[in-house]
């Protein structure tokens, strides 16, 4: 079940329609990755309330606290997959609704991204039809940086950019400026490359520019011991 259209999608999922015509590189550090990533395309899964899940998940913690949780989510409701019960694969948007309160405490899960999901699974057949920016920033709990985390996974966009991450603005403002910025700093050098922000944003992560990191890790926090 599902080998067709799994077959029928691998062509998007490699990024297929995806071009980077009409990017020009205005940066050394631009120019130098576009031509050693010539090859990178922008793919999308067509999933858009599977991409949503996750990118709630990851709203304002560390990763390792996303994946817990959806760790435990998974296999507590998700289903054998076809093929390899060893593995799950993302439970229906009408199981999500039903997740009781406990489990969500369990998984690590506080109730306002709790909340977030289960809105949006009570309207998940809409978002399929309609993942525009406008749509998904509709939804109580969704805010920029989601819906770009959403778009670029499910859609994607090769222009969305995630405004209000931890670590994207210090990472663009020192590749490209040679500064941490804020996110309107980002934005602001991110401009001429409009269309193409995200795919810029990628190309500045596999270059391997980074300010240095002061002070102490973030903690890894526990919501389950609440």
């Amino acid at each position: 079940p599902g080998a067709e259209w799994l077959l029928d999608g691998v062509p998007e999922l490699l990024g297929v329609d995806d071009s980077p015509d009409g990017l020009v590189a205005r940066h050394d550090v631009v120019l130098e990755q576009a031509r050693r990533r010539e090859g990178l395309r922008i793919g999308k899964s067509r999933r858009v309330f599977e991409a949503l899940v996750p990118a709630v998940m990851e709203q304002k913690v560390l990763a390792q606290e996303a994946w817990r949780g959806w760790g435990y989510l998974l296999r507590r409701f998700g289903e054998p997959a076809p093929g390899a019960p060893h593995m799950r694969v993302p439970p229906p948007p009408e199981v999500w609704v039903r997740i009781p309160s406990w489990e969500w405490h369990r998984s690590g899960l506080e109730a306002v991204r709790a909340r977030t999901i289960i809105g949006a699974a009570r309207v998940a057949k809409r978002l399929e039809e309609d993942a525009g920016e406008a749509r998904l920033r509709s939804l109580p709990g969704i805010g920029v940086w989601t819906a770009a985390e959403i778009r670029q996974r499910a859609v994607g966009d090769p222009d969305a950019v995630s405004v209000g991450d931890y670590n994207l603005p210090g990472l663009v403002g020192w590749a490209l400026a040679g500064r941490k910025v804020d996110d309107a700093g980002m934005l602001e050098l991110l401009e001429p490359y409009a269309g193409h922000r995200y795919r810029v944003t990628r190309l500045l992560e596999s270059s391997g520019r980074r300010p240095p990191r002061r002070g102490p890790r973030l903690p890894v926090r526990d919501y389950r011991s609440f």
